[in-house]
């Protein structure tokens, strides 16, 4: 054989491989795909409220139900009809991410036709600046937390940048107003977490507001976003960042203690802020940073773990799944600088395994990874998160 022949039977084999390659990586994304929007009829099928577009918190629904994560006892112990802010907003970030990936009408009709239009019933604009509130607005006002609006002015700011239309950015220019008036000098600076409990300024609340005000200068030019993003992540590396392993504490309490719980989120949003500040200076230390923390809590957050037919990967620990899927948005940040796949990788062997096992009959998600530990009620929260990382990874070719 010439030489022109063994190259060309190389560059056909090469061909074939990427081909074979390219195949395998579509079939993986469109089955990714149907499991987002699968999993999203579930969640309108049993949270969906008859004749208004807000959901329940739970399922099966229990009038009951005291949420376990609010600022202050009284509000707790309210049983309230309809889910929470926090949970409501997981779909608005599920249904962004599937509108990101497919560019489908539907899902631009979704978003303002029910997902938003439920929203409203949240806002806030009784008290200044305006807001959105914990709860609907015809309850008895509500706490007002820095980083449920923080989740939703990234998500707007997104969904700006998808379509172009204004008042999508207009709604996160709102956000950021309330957002900053919940900074001040205690503690060298710093967001803190409740409007109506200023006690602490965590990491939920400052790490995120640096990732908005990122997007937020990458959709408007305005280096007034970008001095803050950059202030906020240097502040949170400071004040909560262990030196030890990169990773993230949870909050500081205004007499300088540290709360020392460490959650995916919180690492996930420095991650991306991190990733972020990279592709906007091409600083390398900034990529070196977000590399730090992604191997951190690629150690952190995952464990060893073999399958009953001896597969063997990283499974994630059990923690909130929306958690995981802000940090996921971490990891998917740093992949499109580094194109790193070994974390993109394994969250699609964790998704791919939940799918299997974590599932129920119902269509609806346990929060225990492994698929051994069954939960009696499932959250909302649980499934959008699900949702939106279905989604996310099904937009991704590696």
């Amino acid at each position: 054989m010439n030489r022109l022949s063994i190259t060309l039977t190389l560059l056909l084999g090469f061909l074939l491989i990427s081909s074979c390659n390219a195949v395998e990586h579509e079939e993986t994304n469109q089955t990714d795909l149907h499991r987002a929007q699968t999993t999203l009829d579930a969640i309108y099928k049993h949270y969906g409220v008859k004749d208004i577009s807000l959901l329940r918190e739970n399922y099966p629904f229990d009038e009951a139900y005291k949420a376990s994560y609010l600022a202050t006892d009284e509000q707790g112990e309210e049983p309230n009809k309809y889910a929470y802010l926090w949970p409501y907003s997981g779909t608005f970030s599920a249904v962004n991410v599937l509108l990101q990936t497919t560019g489908q009408k539907r899902y631009h009709v979704l978003l303002d036709e029910t997902i938003l239009p439920g929203l409203e019933h949240y806002f806030d604009n009784k008290r200044a600046p305006a807001g959105y509130a914990s709860y609907i607005g015809t309850a008895p006002a509500s706490d007002r937390f820095y980083d449920d609006n923080i989740w939703l002015g990234i998500d707007f700011t997104e969904l700006y940048a998808h379509t172009e239309e204004q008042k999508y950015l207009d709604k996160a220019k709102v956000i950021w107003d309330f957002v900053m008036s919940g900074m001040d000098d205690k503690l060298g600076g710093g967001i803190y977490w409740c409007e109506q409990k200023k006690t602490s300024k965590n990491t939920c609340s400052n790490a995120p507001a640096a990732v908005l005000a990122l997007k937020l200068f990458q959709v408007t030019g305005d280096s007034v976003y970008f001095s803050h993003g950059k202030e906020l992540y240097e502040w949170t590396q400071q004040q909560l960042q262990d030196n030890s392993d990169y990773l993230y504490f949870d909050n500081v309490s205004l007499d300088g203690k540290i709360g020392k719980a460490k959650f995916p989120y919180n690492s996930g949003q420095m991650l991306q802020a991190a990733a972020l500040l990279y592709q906007l200076t091409g600083e390398n230390h900034y990529l070196t940073e977000a590399q730090n923390i992604a191997q951190s809590s690629y150690q952190y957050f995952f464990s060893s773990f073999e399958t009953e037919d001896g597969q063997q990967f990283r499974l994630l620990k059990k923690s909130d799944v929306w958690f995981i899927a802000v940090m996921l948005r971490g990891f998917v940040e740093l992949y499109n600088v580094d194109q790193n796949k070994t974390y993109i990788s394994v969250f699609k062997e964790n998704l791919t395994y939940a799918w299997n096992h974590m599932r129920e009959e119902d269509g609806l998600f346990n929060k225990d990874w492994s698929g051994q530990e069954k939960e009696e009620k499932k959250w909302v929260l649980t499934q959008a998160a699900m949702v939106e990382m279905y989604a996310r990874l099904a937009g991704i070719a590696i």
